[in-house]
């Protein structure tokens, strides 16, 4: 059996369980489902600033980005399923199970089709439509954060709680071409939701973290996650002048979680710390090092029209830090923009037992602010510009035909 990290035991608490719902939760996650009830259920407006959502960031264009490989790959992940599977993998566009993602091991909120209950075939078609969504470095981080959850399991012997294959895949409208649709991949510390119109893509919110953070033995030996994130941002920090760091610092001690989990697609977070335009021109390269890294795990061609947009914000992005600058300090930071916010966060143990912040547990999210989160800003515009007729019942009701794909001319058509 794999060991803990060192210097760490296995935390000693009553298991809840990932596989299913449990009749009774300890008061603690009880709480959290009706804080999380009460924000899903008030009214989207998105992550700002000041409360106000600034206007006209976002515009529905034509990128030159193919994105009808994703589209393929969802119909195919949703023709391997049988009619009780694709219902429940099935949501409307605007369904709010885009927002009931949760980064906790816990199920509470889980929907659409467990990875864990598909056939080999299944799960292939599944990981297909992930893999073509991310770059190659983004779907490597996906799967090593599966695969450090599966050592996680044979860590502890938690077969309730962990697991390589317990995450649920959704498909939210219906795949298409041209029409706006999307997809979510939601489990314990790895949660995408992919927003697709046309040619548009839009991958956020994206939480990735994991504990441990690396395999030092078992099958996954040599599994690491996160290093580049981490030591980006500390060489960026370590980089600044006194001065510049004396305003990049917040606060001395880590948050306890990022900001921007679940259920705060509504949070007003201020600009904080040392904004770019008061970086030297080698500081800001670094700073854009950073954002890189994140909007790298999409997609080649959507990663470079999303790095363009963050470009030309660069000079309103600001950069905030808690804790502490040594080389193998623990800390916090956030890269902000009107456009991009980015958090990192060196975590206390949860299968652990380490009551302080560890570099062995870490998370990560990306969120889009200003609305934009999950596309809604994309499909505002989308409904402001088309009428909507309701559509024929299709891809959502067990026993209902499904649209196919046909190829005229070398260009495929949903039909």
């Amino acid at each position: 059996m794999p060991s803990p990290p060192p210097g760490l035991k296995v935390r000693q608490r009553t298991p809840v369980s990932a596989r299913a719902h449990q009749a009774e939760l300890p008061p603690q996650l009880q709480k959290y489902v009706e804080t999380g009830e009460a924000l899903v259920a008030e009214p989207f407006r998105g992550i700002s600033a000041d409360g106000s959502v600034t206007s006209g960031l976002f515009s529905i264009q034509k990128t030159g980005v193919p994105a009808r490989p994703l589209a393929h790959a969802a119909q195919a992940f949703l023709d391997s399923l049988s009619d009780g599977q694709r219902a429940r993998a099935l949501f409307p566009l605007e369904s709010d199970a885009w927002r009931r993602w949760s980064n906790i091991h816990p199920f509470l909120m889980r929907h659409g089709v467990s990875l864990d209950e598909m056939s080999a075939a299944q799960r292939d078609r599944a990981l297909a439509l992930v893999r073509e969504s991310l770059s190659a470095q983004g779907f490597k981080t996906a799967r090593d954060v599966m695969r450090l959850n599966e050592l996680v399991l044979a860590i502890t012997g938690s077969q309730a709680e962990y697991g390589e294959w317990l995450y649920w895949l959704s498909v939210m409208g219906t795949p298409s071409a041209d029409g706006p649709w999307g997809w979510q991949i939601d489990g314990h510390h790895l949660i995408v939701n992919c927003f697709v119109l046309g040619d548009q893509i839009v991958m956020t919110p994206m939480f990735m973290g994991s504990e441990p953070v690396a395999a030092d033995e078992g099958p996954y030996t040599g599994t690491r996650v996160f290093q580049d994130e981490e030591q980006q941002g500390l060489a960026l920090m370590r980089a600044l002048t006194a001065e510049q760091r004396q305003r990049a610092i917040i606060a001395a001690e880590l948050p306890g979680e990022v900001f921007t989990a679940a259920f705060r697609d509504n949070l007003e977070m201020k600009y904080q710390g040392v904004a770019s335009r008061d970086l030297a021109t080698a500081q800001q390269r670094m700073l854009l090092e950073v954002l890189e890294t994140y909007v790298g795990r999409i997609r080649p061609g959507h990663a470079a029209v999303w790095l363009d947009e963050v470009k030309r914000h660069l000079g309103e992005t600001h950069f905030a830090w808690m804790g502490g600058t040594d080389e193998d300090g623990v800390f916090y930071y956030r890269v902000h923009s009107p456009v991009i916010l980015v958090e990192f966060d060196h975590q206390r143990g949860i299968a652990f037992d380490n009551d302080a912040p560890s570099r062995h547990h870490v998370h990560t999210v990306v969120r889009t602010p200003n609305g934009n989160d999950y596309g809604r800003d994309l499909l505002r515009q989308h409904h402001a510009r088309f009428d909507h007729p309701p559509r024929p019942p299709s891809l959502t009701t067990a026993g209902q035909p499904r649209r196919r794909w046909l190829r005229r001319g070398g260009a495929a058509q949903l039909l």
